[in-house]
């Protein structure tokens, strides 16, 4: 084992240029499909908690997606969208809106009615309910969300390489390709980082917006 991660180190050394660029595209894919179900999710989210009798059919159409795996979204997005960045940062964020959805969705629904009556009480318009009150308090589930999304396309964004994206996956596809494990530690090692990295990030910011019992 030792003699494989002291091969992977000298890989990496000798292709640096190409695992910073690659490293920049993964970075760039993920971040991006994860800013796009935020626009997407967070607004819908707060809409669907205010119209409960049609959120179940929202929520269960957006939450199906969640059984489809994460290669055959990539894939399905293949003959409307071609390969590259594009099909692969639709199929990403495809992947994110679930988790990020159904929080915003349950954290606004699980604000306690008798705050929201004590804040019409005192004339809060309805802006300034959802603003000053509905998503602070909100916020922990929604964070919760988000790190789940994190999680999932920084790790389903080593796939995207299958559809020529880039991306640390060119690494594990060429190593495996080739049956050299050294190479793909190259592209895996770093993914497993970042997912980590970026749950432990999201875990401290959740702790920080979550009011003390």
């Amino acid at each position: 084992m030792i003699e494989v991660l002291s091969q992977t180190y000298a890989y990496f050394l000798a292709n640096q240029a190409r695992f910073w660029t690659e490293l920049g595209r993964h970075l760039t894919l993920s971040g991006s499909a994860l800013a796009l179900s935020l626009l997407l999710c967070v607004p819908l989210g707060i809409w669907a908690a205010h119209h409960t009798h049609l959120a179940q059919y929202v929520i269960s159409a957006i939450g199906a997606l969640r059984l489809i795996p994460s290669l055959a979204i990539l894939f399905l997005a293949l003959p409307y969208l071609g390969t590259g960045f594009g099909p692969a940062l639709v199929a990403l964020t495809v992947l994110a809106l679930p988790p990020v959805l159904i929080n915003v969705y349950a954290g606004i629904l699980g604000v306690e009615r008798a705050v929201i009556e004590a804040a019409n009480g005192m004339g809060m318009t309805k802006r300034q309910l959802l603003v000053q009150v509905e998503l602070p308090l909100a916020m922990p589930a929604i964070i919760t969300g988000i790190r789940t999304a994190a999680v999932e396309v920084i790790a389903s964004a080593t796939l995207a390489a299958f559809i020529g994206a880039g991306g640390l996956g060119i690494f594990v596809t060429r190593g495996f390709a080739l049956f050299e494990p050294r190479i793909m530690l190259v592209g895996a090692i770093p993914v497993a980082v970042l997912a980590l990295f970026s749950e432990m990030v999201f875990g401290l910011i959740e702790r920080r917006v979550t009011p003390p019992r």
